[in-house]
């Protein structure tokens, strides 16, 4: 029984410490680690996955690529 209670404040210990700018600091937060966080990777134009997805299909809506006319382009080279 003592180890199933030292075990439970060694966890509550360790979520205080963990979450101690979340709790003690006003309007506290968790840091973004995401890509799209890093001032020095936006610098450098990196974007995450999903950035970079939402993007292109952005682009690919504005562009109104005509996929029908593109593969009868790519069949008639091929050909």
């Amino acid at each position: 029984m003592a180890i199933f209670i030292a075990s439970i404040v060694f966890v509550a210990l360790v979520v205080l410490l963990l979450g101690l700018r979340i709790f003690f600091v006003k309007n506290g937060e968790f840091p973004n680690m995401h890509i799209g966080g890093s001032k020095a990777l936006k610098d450098k134009g990196v974007n995450c996955a999903t950035t970079q997805d939402r993007l292109d299909q952005k682009a690919g809506r504005e562009n109104r690529l005509d996929f029908a006319r593109m593969s009868r382009v790519v069949e008639d080279s091929v050909s």
